[in-house]
């Protein structure tokens, strides 16, 4: 699937990888649909990228479901999806509340597959591409991300019976894992906590030899590729962009 003239729904894009995956996309060919809940971010990042900007909460579901509507009738249909936004509060799981359980787990797992779940059928109707992105921590498990961590994981298994699912419709659905990218949130994280930061970066293999952790841009690449034809025959799998962080 080339990108030119198809159009790529990608949520989270008005900074950060989504902002990156969104440029990469782009600059394939793909018409970009740039998703945030950050109104004046994503229409930015949807003029600069000749695409357009839809903007809702992702953690509310009625939200979601209306954005799908209007993303359709804008786009005049949707050829892939990228679901990139996030949201976490680092702190032991000890410390968490309901309140924000609850925002973790609609925004970063109730939210995707409510965004998927509306998309699908024009997806199928175009034999489509599907990309989850995930995280090492829904790999690995992080301290003072467990709830961060179960629905990044949650977000990898419902690529894996997704992909079972839709084959049929040659509809392929993907994770792609980042460790640490070098995003606005990163930076801010690493100032606020500079040793917790400086730990996750020495256990990345390949942050030493390069003297840096991974970008935004990077992650777009990875992506790119798994919507692109070269891909048709990869569906199901989680793929770590991570400079080595998880090796297994």
């Amino acid at each position: 699937m080339s990108g030119a003239g198809r159009v790529a729904v990608v949520t989270g894009a008005a900074k950060g990888i989504g902002e990156g995956i969104a440029r990469v996309l782009a600059g394939a060919g793909w018409s970009v649909v740039a998703c945030d809940i950050d109104r004046a971010g994503a229409e930015l990042v949807a003029k600069e990228t000749g695409g357009l900007a839809v903007t809702f909460d992702l953690g509310d579901q009625d939200a979601v479901e209306a954005a799908a509507a209007t993303i359709l009738g804008r786009a005049g249909g949707c050829d892939a999806l990228v679901n990139n936004a996030a949201w976490e509060k680092i702190m032991p799981f000890e410390r968490t509340d309901r309140q924000l359980r609850d925002r973790i787990l609609a925004v970063n797992l109730v939210g995707p597959m409510t965004l998927t779940h509306a998309l699908l059928p024009a997806i199928k109707a175009r034999h489509g591409r599907i990309v989850n992105i995930a995280s090492a921590a829904g790999r690995m498990g992080a301290p003072w991300e467990v709830v961060y961590s179960a629905t990044k994981g949650g977000l990898i298994s419902f690529t894996r019976a997704l992909a079972r699912e839709c084959a049929a419709a040659k509809v392929t659905v993907n994770t792609v894992c980042p460790g640490p990218t070098d995003t606005p949130l990163y930076r801010q994280m690493s100032e606020s906590n500079p040793d917790a930061l400086k730990v996750i970066e020495r256990v990345t293999p390949l942050a030493g030899p390069y003297g840096r952790i991974g970008t935004a841009e990077e992650i777009g690449h990875a992506v790119e590729y798994l919507l692109s034809d070269k891909a048709e025959w990869i569906t199901g799998q989680t793929i770590s962009v991570d400079g080595g962080m998880f090796i297994g």
